[in-house]
């Protein structure tokens, strides 16, 4: 605390990011990172770009990488523009811009009770009025309690940090229930395990999705996030960026991002790895007496009937596994445990086992 600090600072409650401690012979399961590189065709991509044009600053449209984004998802089916691919550093910096451009004041936004704590955080930094909607008994968000009068809705797809996957059709009727306002859905870890909302953008223009480079493209380091949606969106995202940062994203990640992009090769065979090691976790958990919420992420979210979570979580540090333990009362006796490489997942297994 300061004397020199606005009032504005001093009412923040800024997000806590996961832990990010330096231990020797970590195995370090709390934040979602990806248990493999990215692709080599990225670390390439990057080498080239460390020339003398360092002295130039880059393209701030990021042109090549939206581009990319655009054939990418083109050559899925949903025939993408580039006009309707915004890019920023870093998924949060991209939804940062969403809440301060697109959500409105005069109704609460919307989002659910046990989702990403960032949110709450935006709202705060922007002066959102918000509600948090509960999700059910089994963590799953109910269509039918968004359907009222509102500033805006936003939730992960997957959640976080359930992992629970809400399926498109069920997008859609939120969508239709909902058209005069926009509605967000974040998805950083949809690759693995659910189907993308960005099929849905042309058909409902209040639709904007994010996702970010930082989970299933294993560039977490680099900081490149997207959003994806109608012209109009995009563009208050543009006025935004251009009147805050009008260079967000450096030479090498626009270089790197747009590799990983076109490299679908790697990005669907290290996706599939990790959720075969997901599956095995899963197992592995529930043959130890977990109890595991279904999952389309790059993490499991699971409770033990017979063992307090805080306790297990502090055991598992004292034998260098590090999980993510969240203090809500819904969720007090819940772990988050990102899925790591085979090693480390046979390590988290056999630490839970003496514990």
């Amino acid at each position: 605390m300061s004397k020199y600090w606005s009032d504005f600072v001093h009412q923040l409650e800024p997000y806590v990011p996961g832990e990010q401690p330096k231990m020797d012979r970590l195995v370090k399961l709390n934040t979602n990172e990806h248990p493999l590189g990215p692709s080599p065709k990225v670390i390439e991509a990057i080498r080239g770009q460390a020339d003398e044009r360092l002295r130039l600053y880059p393209d701030p449209d990021s042109g090549e990488l939206k581009q990319a984004i655009a054939d990418y998802y083109s050559a899925q089916g949903h025939a993408i523009q580039r006009s309707q691919v915004f890019v920023g550093n870093g998924s949060d910096e991209v939804l940062a811009h969403a809440f301060h451009g697109l959500f409105q004041h005069d109704a609460p936004l919307l989002f659910p009770d046990i989702s990403y704590s960032f949110y709450p955080v935006y709202c705060g930094l922007y002066g959102i009025d918000h509600e948090q909607v509960a999700l059910d008994e089994q963590f799953q968000i109910r269509v039918e309690d968004y359907a009222r009068p509102n500033g805006g809705i936003i939730f992960p797809n997957p959640n976080a940090p359930t992992g629970c996957l809400l399926p498109l059709d069920a997008i859609e009727r939120l969508l239709q229930g909902s058209p005069d306002s926009v509605v967000l859905v974040d998805e950083a870890y949809i690759d693995f395990g659910g189907e993308t909302a960005i099929s849905l953008v042309d058909k409902y223009p209040n639709l904007l999705v994010t996702q970010t480079l930082s989970k299933s493209r294993s560039l977490a380091g680099l900081r490149v996030g997207i959003a994806v949606g109608h012209p109009d969106l995009i563009e208050a995202l543009e006025r935004i960026k251009n009147s805050f940062n009008s260079y967000p994203l450096d030479r090498m990640a626009i270089a790197g991002a747009a590799a990983a992009f076109a490299d679908r090769a790697y990005f669907e065979q290290t996706c599939q790895q990790v959720i075969t090691s997901r599956e095995a976790v899963v197992a592995g958990l529930q043959g130890l007496g977990f109890e595991v919420l279904p999952s389309a992420a790059n993490f499991v979210f699971a409770r033990h009937p017979g063992k307090d979570a805080a306790t297990l979580a502090a055991g598992l540090r004292e034998q260098g596994v590090i999980v993510r333990h969240f203090k809500q009362p819904r969720i007090a006796q819940f772990l988050r445990i990102t899925i790591g490489a085979p090693e480390q997942n046979q390590a988290l297994l056999e630490a839970l086992q003496g514990l």
